[in-house]
Order: structure tokens, then C-alpha cells, then sequence
């Protein structure tokens, strides 16, 4: 699908907010109605478990944050708020209500909003400017994709990723670990028992591995 880059506003500050959050829940509610299998929980994150999945991300060096369905933008607002000034976030969202809903409630020029499947995400951060990406975040329900979209996913993301990069993941359940194994070097797995209901929150280090000399 076609990358539908920002609109034009003026600026304001990442984290101020024109609806309340009633009017965010509102649609949150309605769109895990309409789309039950793409949002991994009736209840949107905890601000304990975004600030758990956030807290080891080196932002002083991140130039490119990749985050796989913002939705409503529960994470996609603390990320801002943490970025570098000279940052770009790069959010993916298969939701067109969601695209919309994120360009009409934030207005920063770091923020690039694209309406495609991060399997796409390579594409995706080549028209953003970038050749690889030092962190991508997604709570995306593996569990609940169609054969083989996981997979394809979780190795595009690889692909993108610079050496030492790390892609972040929040799940319900601990499907999410098979996926990953085969595909990255280190994987750092916890709970965050603050979170309606408990989350698993998976760290997946990408590390090269040199090749020995003869």
C-alpha cells in the first residue's frame, strides 16, 4: 500500500492532547469491535508498561523509531516526548481509522505516519530517508496473524535493524519467543505485572557475529 506521509500543521508540543481520554478509549473500544484480531487487548497499555518497554532505549543516539500499530498512540506520545529533536518516528498502522485519528492528534514533524503491513517496513524506512532503524517497537498480536505474516515480519524487521539494534515487544502471551529465536542473537524476556491484564515484554538484540579468521 502507499505511504501516506504527515500532514501539514503547526507545530505543537508531542504530548498535548485535543481530545480527551475518554474520546481516546471511545475509539480504541470501537475499533477492537470492528477489529478484534488486530489489537492485541480490549484495554489500552499502562502507562507502567510504556515506560517498562521505553526505559533501555538509548535516545541520546536513536535517529530512526520504528513502531508497529500506534493506534490511538498510547506509546506513539512518550516516544515523541523522549526523541531527539533531530529523531524521526516512524509509525505503521494497517488501520486507516488509526492513521487518521494520529494525524489529526499530533502535530510533530519527527512523527512520519504510514498506512501499510510492517512486513512492508523496509520499503517503508527507505522513503522515510533512512537504511536501517535502531529500534522497532510493535504490540502487534502475533499470535492472531495468518500463517507465515509473523515470521515475515519478524525477519523483515531484522533486516532493518542496525548492528546492536533491538526490536521491542509486548504480547499477552508467550507465543511471541518462537518467533524470535531463530532469528535473534539475544532475547531478553519479563513481565510487567502492572498491566491490565499482565504483559510479556520481550527485548530481541540484533548482534552480528564476526566471522573467525582462518
Amino acid at each position: 500500500m502507499a505511504s501516506i506521509p504527515l500532514k501539514k500543521k503547526n507545530r505543537v508540543h508531542p504530548g498535548k492532547r485535543s481530545t480527551t481520554f475518554l474520546g481516546q478509549w471511545s475509539m480504541f473500544l470501537r475499533q477492537f469491535i470492528k477489529h478484534p484480531g488486530m489489537i492485541g487487548s480490549v484495554i489500552p497499555s499502562s502507562q507502567k508498561l510504556v515506560d517498562s518497554m521505553l526505559d533501555g532505549v538509548d535516545w541520546q543516539r536513536t535517529r530512526l523509531f520504528v513502531e508497529y500499530g500506534p493506534g490511538v498512540g498510547t506509546f506513539t506520545r512518550p516516544i515523541l516526548d523522549r526523541l531527539h529533536p533531530d529523531a524521526t518516528l516512524l509509525a505503521i498502522d494497517l488501520n486507516l481509522d488509526f492513521v487518521a485519528y494520529l494525524e489529526a492528534e499530533i502535530a510533530d514533524p519527527r512523527l512520519r505516519i504510514v498506512h501499510g503491513s510492517a512486513a512492508d517496513v523496509r520499503r517503508f524506512i527507505k522513503e522515510s530517508g533512512y537504511a536501517q532503524a535502531d529500534y522497532v517497537l510493535s504490540g502487534i498480536p502475533f499470535s492472531t496473524l495468518p500463517d507465515g505474516v509473523g515470521e515475515a515480519i519478524c525477519a523483515e524487521t531484522r533486516s532493518v535493524l542496525k548492528d546492536g539494534g533491538a526490536f521491542l515487544v509486548y504480547q499477552y502471551s508467550g507465543y511471541m519467543r518462537r518467533l524470535l529465536s531463530p532469528l535473534f542473537e539475544e532475547i531478553r524476556e519479563r513481565v510487567e505485572w502492572r498491566n491490565i491484564p499482565p504483559c510479556r515484554m520481550f527485548v530481541a538484540m540484533k548482534r552480528q557475529i564476526l566471522a573467525q579468521a582462518a
